[in-house]
C-alpha cells in the first residue's frame, strides 16, 4: 500500500519515484561555495552526518585542513581506519566535547568553517536524562557561538531537525533553542564577524537508530511482524546524501540568521513497513511519549519570513538588524501568510519505488 491509498483526500498529488531523481539536484557544485584551501571543523563527525560529510568533502574539495571533532576515541580510530591521515594529509582527528569551552576554542583556531552536528538525538534517551541533553544541545550550541566568535570563524552551520517545530520532547525542544541560539548569535557578531546559520530537515535514512535500520534488524532476526507506532503517521524522508549536499549547498546561500529547509517527501510509516516487508503483517504498538502524529518543518507562524526555493525554503529571521539576502529575495518568493510545510499536507509522497531509491543510495 503506498501513501496515497492511506492518506487519499489529504493531499493533491500522487506518490512518485520520480522526486528523488529530482531531489539529486541538490548536490553540491564545487563552484558554489568551494572549500578548497579553507581549514573546516565538523563537530559530532563520527557519526552518520559527520562521515558522510567528510567523505563528501575528501572526494570533491581540496581543504587546507579537514577536522573530525568528537568526543569518542574508539569511533575515531574506526573513522581513521577508513580515512586514514596517512592517505589524506589534510585530515585531523580531535578529541573533544561541545561541553567543554575552552577545547573548543583551542580547536577553533584557524578555522574557517564549522559544521555544527554534535547532538544529543535519541528522544527517549533525553526524556529520561535531561540534564544531559541541555549540557550537550543547549549549552554546547553557546559554547560554539563563544568559541567561533572569539577565534574569529568565518561561518557555522549548525544541523537540526523537524522535531524543533512546536516541540513536543525534550529533544525538540533543546534543538528549539539551539537554533533560536544561533540565529540571534548574528546579533554578536558584529558586521564584519561570524556568520550562523542552521540547516533543519527531517528523518534520515540511512542514520543510526533510524526505523529503516530498526526494520532491517528485526527483519534478519526472523521476526514476524513489524512495529508501527500508528498507521496515520507520517514523516518527511530524506538520504544521508542528501543531507550533505544540502548542507553544502546552504553555505553557498547563507548570509546569517537563515534557517535553510529543502523540499523532502513524506511517507507514512506504515507504507514505509509495507515497502520494506510486503509481506510481513504490521503490529501496532501506539505513539510513544513526546511522538507526534504527523511532523512540521514550517508553522504558519514562521509563514511570513520565508522564502520559497526550487528546492528548499528559507526561514528569515524576524530581528530588526536582518538585512534581506539579496540573491535569495531575487531568487525566491514570499509564501502565503497561512502556508504550513507539513508531513501530512506535503504535495510530495513517496512511493515505494522512491523509497528503495533513497535506501539504497544510503
Amino acid at each position: 500500500m503506498v501513501a496515497s491509498e492511506i492518506f487519499r483526500g489529504h493531499v493533491d498529488s500522487e506518490p512518485n519515484s520520480d522526486f528523488v531523481e529530482k531531489k539529486l539536484s541538490m548536490t553540491n557544485k564545487k563552484d558554489a561555495h568551494s572549500l578548497d584551501g579553507r581549514s573546516v571543523m565538523v563537530t559530532g563527525a563520527t557519526g552518520s552526518f559527520g562521515k558522510k560529510f567528510i567523505k563528501n568533502v575528501l572526494a570533491n574539495y581540496e581543504p587546507e585542513r579537514l577536522i573530525v571533532f568528537s568526543r569518542d576515541e574508539l569511533k575515531q580510530y574506526d573513522m581513521a581506519a577508513d580515512f586514514p591521515t596517512s592517505k589524506y594529509k589534510c585530515l585531523r582527528y580531535f578529541l573533544g566535547d561541545v561541553r567543554d569551552p575552552q577545547r573548543l576554542k583551542m580547536a577553533f583556531r584557524g578555522i574557517d568553517t564549522v559544521i555544527h552536528a554534535a547532538a544529543l538525538k535519541q528522544v527517549p534517551a533525553a526524556e529520561y536524562n535531561p540534564f544531559e541533553c541541555i549540557r550537550t544541545n543547549v549549552i554546547g550550541a553557546e559554547n560554539i557561538v563563544n568559541a567561533a566568535l572569539h577565534t574569529d570563524v568565518k561561518n557555522v552551520l549548525a544541523l537540526s531537525t523537524d522535531k524543533a517545530v512546536n516541540p513536543t520532547n525534550l529533544y525538540g525542544a533543546s534543538k528549539l533553542a539551539a537554533d533560536k541560539i544561533f540565529v540571534a548569535a548574528n546579533n554578536l557578531s558584529g558586521a564584519a564577524g561570524t556568520r550562523f546559520s542552521v540547516v533543519r530537515y527531517g528523518n534520515v535514512i540511512g542514520s543510526r537508530g533510524s526505523v529503516v535500520e530498526l526494520y532491517h534488524r528485526l527483519i534478519a532476526a526472523g521476526v514476524t511482524k513489524l512495529p508501527v507506532t500508528d498507521p496515520r503517521m507520517t514523516r518527511f524522508w530524506i538520504s544521508l546524501d542528501q543531507g550533505v549536499e544540502f548542507v553544502l549547498s546552504s553555505l553557498s546561500r547563507m548570509s546569517g540568521g537563515e534557517i535553510f529547509v529543502p523540499k523532502i517527501p513524506s511517507m507514512s510509516v506504515r507504507a514505509l513497513a509495507s515497502c520494506i516487508a510486503p509481506d510481513l503483517e504490521q503490529e501496532t504498538i501506539g505513539i510513544r511519549p513526546g511522538e507526534k502524529l504527523h511532523e512540521a518543518l514550517i508553522t504558519e507562524d514562521d509563514a511570513r519570513y520565508t522564502i520559497e526555493l526550487d528546492d528548499s525554503y528559507v526561514i528569515e529571521p524576524a530581528f530588526n538588524w536582518w538585512e534581506a539576502n539579496d540573491n535569495l529575495a531575487t531568487e525566491g518568493r514570499r509564501v502565503r501568510e497561512d502556508f504550513r510545510y507539513a508531513s501530512d499536507i506535503n504535495t510530495e509522497w513517496l512511493d515505494d519505488v522512491g523509497m528503495r531509491r533513497l535506501i539504497e543510495m544510503s
